[in-house]
């Protein structure tokens, strides 16, 4: 599959498909099982850890560490890889956070202890923390598996803007997939040991939608683009 610069891609399928392991093996958090990988022509293989902290942030599931660290100290941990060994920050590091911070709109929050943030205050922060890194790939594993739908509508369109303004290329593996149908550029489907991608229109004449989901429980509606709970 071919990964476009620029697009807000969502990864779809469903629990236990791939979708965790798949972006792992992309950011080198885990090694590949088999196959290649490439980022700009270039084998990832041949990335150094340094190299790719430049190229590529990624927003895990896991929680922080309990920590003092205040919002404008966690977003500032995203300039690590352009620090120097006393890991001071210049004021283009100074910039750049506070550019993240305006960005996800939580710039309000900077001198606040991160444990005192909501969940959805939380997933701005670490969204705000891989943008500090400016990076040309973004890469976001379920980053609104913990929020209600207010606050998950509200981070799409945020991640949907954010490619608009930015450029970036950034993939988000969900089970809102109603949502991402709607707000997302194109998508990496893993359905019955099969990876289809494509835009929504590329995936629908494949009938690739309908292989998500059990057909008798869910179904894909092509007119409405979307999909509804089968009747009884």
């Amino acid at each position: 599959m071919n990964i476009a610069k620029g697009e807000f891609i969502a990864l779809l399928g469903k629990n236990g498909a791939g979708k965790s392991t798949l972006l792992r093996t992309l950011s080198k958090v885990q090694n590949k099982l088999s196959g290649t990988i490439e980022i700009n022509q270039k084998n990832l293989e041949t990335y150094s850890q340094h190299e790719l902290a430049k190229m590529m942030s990624v927003v895990l599931t896991e929680r922080l560490p309990e920590s003092q660290l205040s919002v404008f100290e966690i977003v500032a941990l995203g300039r690590q890889p352009y620090t120097n060994w006393l890991d001071k920050l210049s004021k283009e590091d100074i910039k750049k956070v506070l550019n993240a911070l305006e960005l996800t709109n939580v710039a309000h929050l900077k001198d606040r202890p991160f444990y005192k943030l909501s969940d959805g205050q939380l997933q701005r922060v670490l969204i705000a923390r891989a943008l500090a890194q400016d990076t040309e790939v973004i890469i976001l594993d379920e980053p609104t598996a913990h929020l209600d739908i207010h606050h998950t509508y509200k981070i799409f369109s945020l991640l949907q803007e954010l490619v608009k303004s930015t450029k970036k290329t950034i993939i988000i593996s969900t089970h809102e997939v109603n949502l991402a149908l709607k707000l997302a550029d194109s998508f990496v489907l893993i359905a019955n040991e099969k990876v289809y991608s494509g835009n929504s229109q590329e995936l629908m004449e494949k009938n690739a939608f309908s292989s998500l989901f059990p057909k008798e429980l869910i179904s894909f509606n092509k007119d409405l683009q979307q999909f509804i709970i089968a009747k009884n």
